[in-house]
């Protein structure tokens, strides 16, 4: 398997998921480490962080991966913005 990296805007930071080849999960917010979840023994991997934008404006952004289907799933603020099956 290879590494996959997905990018998403929220407001005006990006942030990125990292798949990588051991299926451990990453989550970066302007090239920052945020959050990572190891794969060992975990069926399902979940990351997440708090982005302010501007004053008092805050997006929840968390991510779920399944291992066993491949299910990238994520959400702002509870709301689904990805639900995609990786390779």
């Amino acid at each position: 398997m290879m590494e996959q990296k997905i990018e998403l805007p929220v407001g005006r930071k990006t942030f990125i998921l990292i798949v990588k080849d051991n299926d451990d999960l990453e989550l970066y917010v302007d090239n920052c480490l945020r959050k990572q979840d190891l794969a060992e023994g975990s069926h399902v991997l979940y990351v997440w962080t708090n982005i302010e934008l501007d004053w008092e404006e805050h997006r929840f952004v968390e991510a779920r991966f399944h291992r066993s289907s491949r299910q990238l799933q994520v959400t702002v603020n509870r709301e689904e913005v990805l639900s995609e099956t990786l390779s």
